[in-house]
C-alpha cells in the first residue's frame, strides 16, 4: 500500500507539470526542439533534475525497504528509465508538449552538470570511502578468528592475483592490447562498498564473512583504482618516448605513500583536536566533511586517483584513534553516504546512452569476460588466497560468489575512457560498457542470491534476521526466551551478572556476558544475530540508554523496554527519542511482570487464523491476556507495544497469560499452542 501511495504521489506530479502547468512543459519542450533542453532553458530545469536524483535514489531505497529487494538494482532501473529511456522517447517526434514533458524529467548528468560531472562524482565517492573507512576497526578483525587474516590475504595475494587473471581474460576473450587488459584487469578488482554495504544490511550474514566482505569491500576500492592508475601510466609513458619510466613509476608510489601519509596524519591530528576540545561538538562533522574533500583534492593534485587511499587512510585512522564520540560521528557519516550513494548510482546508470547500451549487446565478448570474471578469476583468486587462513571453506566459497563492482568502478571507467581517447587510443571507449556490464551483471547476481546461497551454505541467521537480544537475564525474561524460540525466532540474552548469565546457559540460550553499551560489546556483541532489541531490567533510565543505543542501527521501531512503573505512559515518560517503546499490549510494570510470572502466568504460542480469531482468544483466555509479539505468516516480527493488540490478528502471537484453569470449558480451535516455561530450576 504505501508503495503504490509513493508511485500516485509521482504520478501526481506528473499531471501537475503537464495538466495545470503547460506553459512549462511547453516551454521546456521549446527549449528542446531549440537544442536548449539541457543546460540551458528553463531556471527550474536544473533544480527540479537535482531533486529528482535524490527522490528517485531515496524512493529506491525505500522501495528496497519494504519489499525486501535489492536496493542498488532499484536505483539502477530508475537510473535507466530517467535516463537512456526518457531519452529514447525523446526521439521518437513526439508533439511539443510531450516532447517538453518528457525533457524535462530527462536526466543528463554530463550534459546539465558540464565540467561539474566528473568532479561531483569524484568528491562523493571519496565521503563514500571515507565514512566505509570510519567503520574499519582492527579490534573487529580480532574478534573473529581468521578474519584479520583472510582479510589480509584478500588484499596483498587475491588482489593481484585478480589483476593478472582479469588482464588474461580481457586480452584472450575481449581482445585487446596487454595494456589496456591490464587496466581493465585492475579496476575490475574493486568490489564496491556503495553495493556491499546495502547488502549486508539486507542478508543478515553470520559476523565473520560479513567483515571480510565489508574490508575487503572497502580496502580495495582504492587499491584497484591504483592498479589502474599504475597501467595507465604505462601507456602514457609508452605514448611519449621522452619520457622516463623511473620518473613516471616513481612518482605514482611516492604519491601513493604521501596520499596515505597524509591520511594518517590528518585522522590524529583530527582525533587529537576533538579529544582535547578544540572543535565543538556542533561544528565536528562540517569540520570532517571540509577536510576529507581537502585531503581528497590535495591528494588527486599529487597523484591521480591516490586522493581514494588518502580518505580511506583517514577514516581508518580516526575509527581506530579511541576518540569519544566516533560513533555518532559514524552515524552522520552514514546518512550522507546513503545519499550520496543513492544519487551517484543514479546518476551514473542514467549517463547511459543509447550508443552504449547497443554495444553492451550487440557483441558476446563483454558478457564471456564478464562470465570469466564471476565464475573463474574471482573464485579462483579467493580460494587461493584464503588456503590456510582460518576461514572455512563454505565462507571462502560465499565471498568469491558475492563481488558486486560498484561507483567507484564506473566512475573511474568513464574517467579513463574520456583521457584514453584524448591521447589517442579510441579503443579505450569499450571501458564504459565492460564496467556497466560487469556491475549489472554482479550487482544482480549478488543481490538477488546473497540470501539464499548464504542460508544453502549456512552462514545466514536461520530466522532472516528477525532475531531478538534481550537484556536483562531474570526468571521472566527467559521465560519470554523461551516463547520467542518456540515461535522459531533465535534469541540471544546479555546480562552483567555472571550468575545470571550462567542460568540463561543452563536453558540453552545463546549469551554475552558484558554490558551491552560498552566498546566491548561493539566489538565482541555479533550484531548481526538480531533484529529487535528488548530492555527488561529493573531500571528504567538503563532500559532507556540500551533503547537508544541500537534505535540507530535498529530502527526506533525496533527497539522496547519493559516499563519499571505502573500504568506509565509514553506521553508522559522520558520522550521517546531517548526511551524504547513500551513493551507489551497492556503496558505491565516489570516488578508486575514477575509478580504474575510467580503466580504461575506463562507464555504461550498460539496460531491465530480466521477459524479462531483474535476476539476468540481474548474470549477463551481472558482480558488480562498480554499479548507481547505477533509473527506473520510471511515470517516477519512485529512486537506489540501498548494498546496495539489489532496488530496480531491472523498471526501467530506470544502472550503472557494466567495459566487456564482446567474445569473451564477450552475451546481447540487454535492450530497449535504451546507452554513456554524454563527448563531449569530457576532462582527465585
Amino acid at each position: 500500500m504505501a508503495v503504490r501511495l509513493f508511485l500516485a504521489a509521482i504520478c501526481l506530479g506528473v499531471a501537475y507539470i503537464y495538466g495545470i502547468s503547460p506553459a512549462l512543459a511547453a516551454e521546456a519542450g521549446a527549449d528542446a526542439a531549440h537544442g536548449g533542453g539541457h543546460g540551458g532553458g528553463h531556471g527550474n530545469k536544473i533544480p527540479f533534475e537535482l531533486a529528482l536524483i535524490g527522490v528517485l535514489g531515496i524512493g529506491a531505497q525505500w522501495i528496497a525497504w519494504r519489499k525486501q529487494l535489492p536496493a542498488i538494482v532499484l536505483m539502477a532501473i530508475a537510473g535507466l528509465i530517467f535516463g537512456p529511456l526518457v531519452g529514447y522517447l525523446m526521439t521518437l517526434g513526439l508533439p511539443d508538449q510531450a516532447q517538453g514533458l518528457l525533457d524535462f524529467f530527462h536526466l543528463d548528468p554530463e550534459g546539465d552538470l558540464g565540467d561539474l560531472y566528473r568532479p561531483v562524482i569524484g568528491l562523493a565517492v571519496a565521503i563514500i570511502l571515507f565514512e566505509g573507512g570510519l567503520t574499519l576497526r582492527f579490534r573487529d578483525l580480532e574478534a573473529f578468528e581468521g578474519t584479520g587474516h583472510a582479510v589480509t590475504r584478500m588484499v596483498l595475494i587475491a588482489g593481484p592475483l585478480a589483476w593478472v587473471l582479469g588482464t588474461c581474460a580481457a586480452h584472450f576473450i575481449v581482445g585487446l592490447p596487454w595494456d589496456l587488459s591490464a587496466m581493465i584487469g585492475g579496476l575490475f578488482v574493486v568490489t564496491g562498498p556503495t553495493v556491499i554495504m546495502p547488502l549486508l544490511r539486507q542478508a543478515h550474514l553470520k559476523a565473520r564473512p560479513a567483515n571480510i566482505l565489508k574490508w575487503e569491500g572497502i580496502v580495495n576500492d582504492p587499491v584497484g583504482a591504483l592498479f589502474a592508475v599504475i597501467a595507465f601510466k604505462y601507456i602514457v609513458y609508452s605514448s611519449a618516448p621522452d619520457a622516463s619510466a623511473f620518473g613516471v613509476f616513481g612518482t605514482l608510489l611516492f604519491a601513493a605513500v604521501f596520499g596515505t601519509i597524509v591520511g594518517i596524519v590528518s585522522g590524529y591530528a583530527l582525533a587529537w583536536a576533538f579529544k582535547h576540545g578544540h572543535v565543538p561538538e556542533y561544528l565536528k562533522a562540517p569540520v570532517v566533511i571540509v577536510w576529507v574533500l581537502m585531503v581528497y583534492v590535495v591528494a588527486n593534485i599529487i597523484g591521480e586517483e591516490t586522493g581514494l587511499l588518502a580518505v580511506t587512510a583517514l577514516g581508518m585512522t580516526m575509527a581506530n584513534s579511541g576518540m569519544a564520540g566516533v560513533v555518532e560521528l559514524r552515524r552522520f557519516k552514514e546518512t550522507i553516504a546513503i545519499m550520496l550513494v543513492s544519487g551517484v548510482f543514479v546518476i551514473l546508470t542514467a549517463t547511459l546512452t543509447p550508443t552504449v547500451l547497443t554495444a553492451m549487446f550487440s557483441d558476446w565478448r563483454p558478457w564471456a569476460f564478464v562470465a570469466a570474471m564471476i565464475f573463474l578469476v574471482r573464485p579462483i583468486a579467493v580460494l587461493t588466497s584464503t588456503l590456510f587462513s582460518g576461514i572455512t571453506f563454505k565462507e571462502a566459497l560465499l565471498v568469491s560468489w558475492i563481488a558486486p563492482r560498484g561507483v567507484v568502478a564506473v566512475a573511474v571507467a568513464g574517467l579513463f575512457a574520456t583521457e584514453l581517447t584524448e591521447l589517442g587510443r579510441t579503443d579505450g571507449a569499450i571501458f564504459v560498457p565492460l564496467a556497466f556490464a560487469l556491475v549489472f551483471t554482479t550487482v544482480l547476481s549478488a543481490g538477488f542470491t546473497i540470501k539464499p546461497v548464504a542460508k544453502m551454505l549456512g552462514l545466514a541467521h536461520g530466522d532472516g534476521g528477525e532475531g531478538v537480544l534481550i537484556v536483562g537475564a531474570n526468571p521472566w525474561s527467559l521465560g519470554l526466551a523461551h516463547g520467542i524460540q518456540e515461535m522459531g525466532l533465535s534469541v540471544l540474552v546479555a546480562d552483567t551478572n555472571w550468575r545470571s548469565v550462567r542460568d540463561a546457559k543452563r536453558e540453552g540460550f545463546d549469551t554475552f556476558h558484558g554490558e551491552v553499551l560498552s566498546e566491548y560489546a561493539e566489538y565482541n556483541l555479533d550484531h548481526s544475530a538480531f533484529n529487535h532489541v528488548i530492555a527488561a531490567t529493573g531500571n528504567d533510565a538503563y532500559n532507556s540508554l540500551v533503547c537508544v543505543e541500537f534505535a540507530p542501527e535498529l530502527g526506533q521501531h525496533r527497539v522496547f523496554q519493559v516499563p519499571v512503573e505502573a500504568d506509565a505512559d509514553e506521553s508522559e515518560a522520558i520522550g521517546l527519542s531517548s526511551r524504547g517503546h513500551t513493551f507489551g499490549s497492556r503496558g505491565r510494570a516489570f516488578d508486575v511482570m514477575l509478580r504474575d510470572w510467580w503466580k504461575g502466568w506463562r507464555f504461550r504460542v498460539t496460531r491465530l487464523s480466521e477459524e479462531y480469531t483474535l476476539e476468540d482468544y481474548f474470549n477463551e483466555r481472558g482480558s488480562n491476556l498480554d499479548i507481547l509479539m505477533a509473527r506473520k505468516p510471511d515470517g516477519g516480527l512485529t512486537i506489540i507495544g501498548r494498546d496495539q493488540s489489532d496488530r496480531a490478528k491472523g498471526a501467530t502471537v506470544l502472550a503472557f497469560c494466567p495459566a487456564l484453569d482446567k474445569a473451564a470449558p477450552r475451546r481447540n480451535g487454535a492450530e497449535s499452542e504451546g507452554i513456554a516455561g524454563p527448563k531449569a530450576k530457576l532462582p527465585e
